[in-house]
């Protein structure tokens, strides 16, 4: 766990263009902590390794740069910081080779164990493009996928908003410091953001978006994913970029079709073609990334066991056959509490028999 005074040298060095992840590591290598590489004079950073724009860049920036300012400004704004070598780094990200050193937070980020898609798109979609989008989305939502996306116009707008309005979760990954919203318009969206689920992003507070960006922050936004779904994209979407990035990172890609004459739809039509996952609903997408017992799960979560016996079967059951001797084992209820309870829970159309007494959770319609 990094301290409290070498991580405001950890933020302070996320200001300085050029220093990443590698030359931060080579910094502590060869100073042995940062706050030692951030007082270092020219000369030793040249021994230590860093090129020189690197240097001229920290000599230049580093006296407008106070790290006790810098972190009593994170605390106004109630951003938490992480850092790479943080255990509570998202450790899908941290597969990535270009991972962010720094993270800023405002709000929670999803446990390891819940499954992340990122959902990207043009800023002009169709009223197709739309309606896609919140039916996709609001299913994923409702089956505990954590929505990540970039919060610009469009598509990601419509992926945060149906989300949020399903009562799931969503990221939005910034290309600008926390505290500056990006459209302006969705400033109201990203205060809900943070209430349920997080604003992210690498750089530190006061930095403006710039079009340069954008295409890094989409490496963090496929970064912690399980996969990049393109709703809608032009032939030279950015949304495009963010696919590319995904397969880069040996991340899943799916892509809704459209029709052949929609100039939105030319990007997406061509991920398919160059192996993208054709994406009819959101089941396509849970069963590429064997995420379909997180289907049985979401639903069995809107069923309300009507007892402790009915609750204990339950824990039995996944969309893997189970025989009724083994629930019996694993549960401790004898064979006839167990044979009635399947029997209503049959007719509740909660479980199901897949024969010789196996069972299996069933689909609710």
């Amino acid at each position: 766990m990094v301290s409290v005074d070498e991580l405001k040298y950890w933020v302070a060095f996320s200001g300085i263009p050029g220093i990443g992840r590698v030359r931060i590591a080579q910094l502590r290598e060869h100073f042995g902590s940062l706050q030692d590489a951030w007082k270092a004079p020219e000369g030793k950073l040249k021994r230590a390794g860093l090129d020189l724009r690197s240097i001229d860049a920290l000599v230049t920036l580093r006296p407008r740069i106070s790290p006790d300012a810098e972190m009593e400004k994170l605390e106004r704004h109630r951003v938490n910081v992480l850092v790479c070598d943080d255990p509570n780094y998202p450790s899908r990200l941290k597969e990535i080779y270009d991972h962010p050193p720094v993270l800023y937070v405002r709000g929670n980020l999803p446990a390891e164990d819940e499954a992340c898609l990122a959902i990207v798109g043009t800023r002009r979609p169709t009223v197709y493009g739309r309606q896609v989008t919140e039916e996709i989305v609001a299913d994923l939502a409702r089956s505990k996928i954590t929505i990540v996306s970039g919060l610009a116009r469009g598509i990601d707008s419509v992926a945060h908003r149906a989300a949020l309005d399903a009562r799931g979760k969503t990221l939005a990954v910034f290309g600008s410091g926390l505290d500056v919203v990006y459209p302006g318009e969705n400033a109201k969206l990203a205060q809900t953001i943070i209430e349920h689920g997080a604003l992210v992003s690498e750089y530190p507070l006061g930095v403006k978006p710039k079009a340069e960006n954008f295409p890094l922050r989409n490496r963090i936004m496929s970064g912690l994913s399980l996969g990049v779904l393109v709703v809608e994209a032009g032939e030279r979407s950015g949304a495009l970029i963010t696919a590319h990035q995904a397969v880069e990172q040996n991340r899943e890609v799916f892509a809704i079709p459209g029709s052949i004459l929609s100039p939105a739809s030319q990007g997406t039509n061509r991920l398919i073609q160059e192996g993208a996952k054709l994406v009819r609903n959101y089941t396509d997408i849970l069963q590429e990334l064997n995420l379909t017992i997180v289907i049985q799960q979401a639903e069995i979560e809107q069923f309300a066991p009507a007892n402790e016996i009915e609750s204990a079967i339950l824990k039995q059951l996944s969309s893997e056959p189970n025989h009724i001797d083994e629930i019996c084992r694993c549960s401790g209820l004898t064979m006839p509490e167990v044979s009635s309870t399947l029997a209503m829970l049959e007719l509740k159309g909660v479980a199901r028999q897949v024969g010789r007494m196996n069972y299996v959770l069933a689909r609710r319609n």
